[in-house]
């Protein structure tokens, strides 16, 4: 790979050493149908299409009556098969695609959908729309970015207790700073996404934890059942800026765009009634566009990890990431391939958890991986063999209970209509997070999770006022299942 002139002068040994050790080609190897160039998500309708729409990738989709998530949609679907079919395309001219009317509107959009906290300004949506109004804020946002005026405010710092009694920090954006965040992930997102490997599943289009957990099954019937473990300490806190942006700039070129980036990056953080200047790494949990630059500074792992020719692939190794958290499988994991992955994240100057990171036989070991416990577990039957069983773990389940105890608490005088069905949002989720058709085993967990509901709600209306409440008397989850419409989750068809 060419490296790019913008980093010729301040080129580190940070970048030359990562370069040599993920340098493959954008398209992996083709194999049956599961890899290769076709992609996904922005791929799907441009399979047929002539290469000589590709001379009009990165000019402005002419208005002709489409709604603005589908102009959103084929510019990015453009941008894809760019990358796909020019491996070491640049692309100079990004900035003035931020800043169009409908990539904003499909911005607010898609960040008014999502809802959220405010930020350190108090603004809200509904504040927004009843006092400024959507277009008058989207014109601001769009002066601002033609005249080169925009400057980030200060990050909200919030923090949220763990399952092991630490807490974890949040990163709150204004409103106008995310609607900016998602109108640039918009523009950039498709470009990346051409370049990462089929086995990173977090925070990516059409795909989630269920195909991470499905490509771990798979791989441990293929015989992959070293595993390594890993786990980094504070990821989104230590990503390096530096050395971030200069991945970024591998494919986006427009100083612009960098510019903004940067800004996001070093914008400061707000707690304690004070702002704090930032310390030229990590990107703050909570922001728009965090997780892709994420999964662009870990990308260097994946492709490290499936380079052909690399220390990896020698030993047979794959990879199954989520965002941060990973695991390398093989049916012998070298104590080579160990010591090779912690020199790289070492000069990508990351740090692995010492304490959560270890070495897994899982024939005969038991280990979670994203909210999912993965063991061979004995024969229902007694017959001596063993299967390889996949279930949610303990402490998601204990989640689940405490979501369930937190909406219940905080929701004391709504009437059955309404609390049932915010209750349902949650039992929803929480079981559809875990069935997996064909891979995981969730019937237990599910019947454990209905007793709490059945004895959370007894309790919860015989408490309700100082006489005993109806459905208390009448057996609560019984009345809100059939006649309500509560989710039963033991009777959730989960093959």
């Amino acid at each position: 790979m060419t490296v790019p002139f913008f980093f010729r002068k301040g080129l580190t040994n940070f970048y030359i050493a990562v370069r040599e050790e993920s340098e493959v080609p954008i398209v992996a190897a083709k194999r049956g149908n599961s890899r290769g160039a076709k992609g996904h998500y922005f791929r799907n309708v441009c399979e047929g299409r002539s290469t000589a729409l590709l001379e009009t990738t990165l000019q402005e989709v002419p208005w002709s009556g489409k709604p603005d998530e589908e102009r959103v949609r084929d510019f990015q679907r453009k941008l894809y098969r760019k990358v796909k079919e020019d491996k070491g395309f640049r692309f100079y001219v990004l900035y003035d695609k931020v800043r169009l009317p409908h990539m904003l509107r499909e911005a607010y959009r898609r960040c008014r959908a999502k809802q959220g906290a405010p930020g350190v300004d108090g603004q809200t949506f509904d504040d927004i729309e009843q006092t400024i109004g959507t277009e008058a804020f989207l014109a601001t946002i769009r002066q601002e970015l033609e005249e080169k005026t925009y400057r980030p405010s200060p990050v909200k710092r919030v923090y949220i207790p763990k399952a092991n009694g630490k807490q974890r920090p949040l990163g709150i954006p204004t409103i106008k700073d995310r609607v900016m965040q998602m109108a640039c992930k918009m523009v950039i997102e498709p470009i990346f996404e051409a370049d990462f490997e089929e086995d990173s599943y977090g925070f990516r289009p059409k795909k989630s934890a269920a195909d991470a957990i499905t490509k771990i099954k798979a791989n441990i019937e293929d015989g992959k059942t070293e595993i390594y473990d890993a786990d980094l300490s504070a990821y989104f806190d230590t990503i390096p800026h530096h050395e971030l942006l200069m991945l970024v700039a591998q494919r986006v070129s427009d100083k612009n765009v960098i510019h903004l980036i940067k800004l996001w990056l070093k914008a400061p953080i707000w707690e304690d009634g004070k702002a704090h200047s930032g310390t030229g790494c990590g990107t703050p949990q909570g922001g728009v566009i965090s997780p892709l630059l994420a999964n662009i500074y870990m990308n260097l792992v994946d492709r490290a990890v499936e380079r052909p020719d690399g220390p990896f692939q020698r030993s047979g190794v794959s990879i199954v990431r989520y965002a941060d958290d990973f695991i390398l499988m093989a049916k012998t994991l070298k104590p080579e391939a160990i010591e090779h992955l912690k020199g790289m994240l070492a000069r990508m100057k990351l740090t692995l958890n010492k304490e959560k990171t270890r070495l897994v036989d899982a024939r005969t070991e038991t280990f979670n991986f994203l909210g999912f416990t993965i063991e061979y577990a004995q024969d229902q039957f007694g017959r001596g063999k063993k299967y390889l069983r996949i279930t949610p773990s303990a402490k998601a389940l204990n989640s689940g209970r405490e979501a369930i105890r937190d909406y219940v608490s905080k929701n004391r005088h709504l009437g059955p209509h309404a609390f049932v069905n915010g209750l349902n949002a949650i039992v929803r989720g929480w079981t559809n997070y875990f069935r997996i058709r064909g891979v995981s085993y969730p019937k237990e967990a599910f019947r454990k999770l209905q007793y709490y509901l059945v004895d959370k709600l007894y309790r919860f209306y015989r408490r309700k006022s100082q006489r005993r409440c109806k459905l208390a008397n009448r057996g609560a989850f019984k009345v809100l299942v059939e006649r309500y419409g509560l989710i039963n989750p033991a009777r959730i068809i989960c093959r």
